[in-house]
């Protein structure tokens, strides 16, 4: 397969934090195909980053998924490269990705596979932390690429996707591969129990990947916090533990959701983008991360929570750190920065909600009452 690379002169500024997305072009075996590409002011070149692709959902497009996802901001912190491919068209004229269900002979595969390589040439990259997530046939896609494309991919998330029948009986993986997914049990477009036309049962797909794994059969099962109880929806979160080097599958089942990312429509007790992120940041392609790296994500400790007018952050940073709070659909709405190993924030200018406290690739949500 020939691959010849073309970079468009469009360069969009995002003033509030300096960086700049890139929307590219490369040619895959004679079409062009388009995506996003991001990459923050906290990449360092000498230093390999994580790489992150979002697949936007059928009928969407990168635009309106590399917005309302939000992951440039946690990318800021966390020092992540991002893509947002752009699906091609189908014999309908819909935007989608390739997942077998019969309206395409795209190969979405080969697409991936030039991106990575594009952002190998381009950047330094973490060639064991490439992970895939996205919406509905963004999730597909995921699951997809975590069974042809397993030697590039370290795990997956799928936010209201599943495996398609074509997928589920044709998964080639070929190593231990954390899964995450986010699926309401009130979803009209990709059912939670499935349809034998073009999605798997979540459940299904869930014993799929334990077994694979060779994870715990049982899962330990955690209620969220119904912090929003106006979105007529509470969250489960089962994890399937233990297995091979590490992995888990786990589960963040939405009880009365529908076809939505939760954080930015539908349920609010969570926020997809970063449940995906802090998902992802546990592992490589070769297992879990040290005991050390994953203290490191966590290094912070917020208090109280909920909390009335003044968080308190107690922290082991060495260095002074920047920090954000963000509403929780992703807007900046306070920063700083923390030089002692404790730290107070008034926060009289904000509303009553929830938010978000993220600093050195770490988040944690809190309620202001």
């Amino acid at each position: 397969m020939k691959i010849y690379f073309t970079i468009l002169l469009l360069f969009i500024s995002l003033v509030s934090f300096g960086q700049a997305v890139q929307d590219l072009t490369i040619t895959v075996d004679g079409t062009d195909r388009d995506f996003k590409l991001y990459v923050p002011s906290s990449y360092n070149p000498s230093s390999p980053a994580p790489l992150v692709f979002c697949f936007h959902g059928y009928g969407s497009n990168a635009n309106t998924n590399f917005s309302y996802t939000g992951f440039r901001f946690i990318a800021d912190t966390a020092g992540f490269v991002l893509i947002h491919p752009q699906g091609s068209l189908d014999i309908t004229g819909t935007p989608h990705f390739n997942v077998g269900w019969g309206l395409s002979n795209i190969d979405d595969i080969a697409f991936t596979q030039a991106m990575i390589d594009y952002a190998r040439d381009n950047y330094n990259i973490n060639s064991d932390r490439i992970y895939s997530t996205g919406m509905s046939n963004g999730g597909f896609m995921s699951y997809q690429l975590a069974c042809q494309l397993s030697n590039e991919i370290a795990a997956i998330a799928s936010v209201t996707g599943s495996m398609s029948p074509q997928t589920f009986n044709n998964c080639n993986a070929t190593h231990p591969t954390p899964v995450l997914q986010i699926h309401g049990t009130a979803d009209g477009t990709v059912p939670y129990d499935g349809d034998p036309l073009f999605t798997k049962a979540i459940d299904d797909v869930m014993l799929y990947w334990v077994n694979y794994n060779n994870c715990n059969s049982i899962p330990e099962t955690t209620p969220i916090d119904d912090i929003n109880t106006n979105d007529q929806s509470t969250v489960d979160h089962l994890v399937y533990g233990n297995g091979a080097n590490g992995s888990t599958v786990e589960l963040f089942k939405v009880y009365g959701g529908d076809h939505d990312w939760p954080g930015v429509f539908g349920n609010m007790d969570i926020n997809a983008s970063i449940e995906v992120w802090k998902f992802f940041s546990r592992f490589d392609k070769n297992g879990a991360l040290s005991v050390y790296e994953n203290e490191a994500l966590t290094s912070f400790k917020i208090s109280p929570n909920p909390v009335q007018d003044v968080l308190k952050i107690t922290h082991t940073f060495e260095k002074e750190s920047l920090f954000r709070i963000l509403s929780i659909d992703g807007k900046e709405m306070m920063s700083g920065k923390m030089s002692h190993a404790s730290h107070s924030v008034n926060l009289s200018a904000l509303k009553s909600g929830a938010y978000l406290f993220v600093c050195e690739g770490a988040i944690e949500k809190f309620i202001l009452k």
